[in-house]
């Protein structure tokens, strides 16, 4: 028997707009990186390392960076932003969930309705 997958917490706005900006940033610099040819390769396979590292503090594990990690490897096929894809399945439903309303209990304040009338 499988057991059931253990929600993930939520992740605070600030995590998920420095992850955004972190996987938008990365896929502007590799789109002309791969078109310089080796040294750009190389220099995008150090950028998907550090990347897949920092997204994985920050957000924790998720199947999509793995894809994302395997793809920007291969060389013409980073033209398309995978780690911003990554990042938008990652995040998806995990932002802050609404702070509760405090408890209503005991007595009522006082409250005078001003009639402009009388």
């Amino acid at each position: 028997m499988i057991p059931p997958p253990v929600p993930r917490p939520p992740l605070s706005k600030t995590r998920i707009r420095v992850a955004w900006a972190l996987a938008l940033a990365v896929d502007a610099i590799q789109i002309p990186a791969d078109a310089a040819g080796p040294v750009g390769w190389f220099l995008g396979a150090g950028l998907d390392l550090i990347t897949m590292a920092v997204m994985w503090a920050m957000l924790g594990f998720h199947w999509a960076f793995l894809p994302s990690f395997l793809v920007e490897g291969i060389p013409f096929l980073n033209l398309a932003p995978f780690w911003t894809l990554a990042v938008a399945l990652a995040t998806r439903g995990r932002g802050e969930v609404e702070l509760p309303l405090p408890p209503t209990g005991g007595s009522k304040p006082n409250i005078k309705i001003l009639n402009p009338e009388d």
